[in-house]
């Protein structure tokens, strides 16, 4: 096979990868779209974790949040937990690179927050972990997964949303998790300020400050 070719069979399973995740993904990403804005709107935040590329998807995502999307608006919530290396090494020195995670839910995490927690086998021991000191902070859980859902898929209550790519191959998954954040993101923003940027009206985070 060619360079050329190579490339050209990129594109078409991207292509293929995503047309597959449409037909099932659209559901669950609806839910985690109100899940997640009706915890912003009512003045909660989200915290994401991932490993790897998943991390950069997770703090992709909290930017998106932090800063903007595609529209001029406030600010929303949002903590990456893979960004602080000095709390992740010392986490993961002084107990276990499992709890790096876990440990900054348990301190960071409020009841009526959410964890946005992404691995792409849905095996990753510190996902995991840390979505079951989400429980017992009584946060809800938005999990991006693939494959078979793993082990995260069993960890998961009737509350939780999984968001699960049906694929098998890293890079792909991780090319549909990329837009399912956007599709996240642009939904948060449709549902606290408005279906466009011209039509706001009053938005759920206003509406809580007065």
């Amino acid at each position: 096979m060619s360079l050329k070719d190579s490339i050209r069979g990129h594109f078409a399973d991207s292509i293929a990868s995503k047309q597959a995740a449409m037909a099932v993904l659209i559901d669950p990403i609806a839910s985690a779209t109100t899940l997640l804005a009706g915890a912003l709107g009512s003045g909660g935040k989200v915290l994401s974790c991932g490993n790897g590329g998943s991390a950069s998807d997770a703090q992709h995502f909290s930017a998106e949040l932090l800063n903007r999307f595609e529209r001029e608006r406030p600010g929303l919530a949002a903590i990456a937990l893979s960004t602080d290396t000095s709390t992740l090494t010392s986490i993961a020195n002084d107990y276990a690179y499992g709890q790096v995670f876990a440990k900054q839910v348990t301190a960071l995490g409020r009841p009526g927050d959410v964890l946005l927690a992404i691995s792409t086998s849905g095996n990753s021991e510190n996902v995991v972990t840390a979505i079951r000191a989400a429980h017992e902070r009584d946060l809800r859980v938005v999990a991006l997964t693939g494959r078979d859902g793993g082990k995260v898929a069993g960890t998961l209550t009737a509350s939780d949303v999984e968001i699960r790519v049906p694929g098998e191959r890293t890079a792909r998954i991780q090319e549909v998790h990329l837009v399912v954040i956007h599709c996240l993101c642009d939904g948060i923003d449709r549902t606290l300020f408005g279906d466009t940027q011209g039509n706001r009206g009053q938005t759920a985070i206003s509406r809580k400050a007065e």
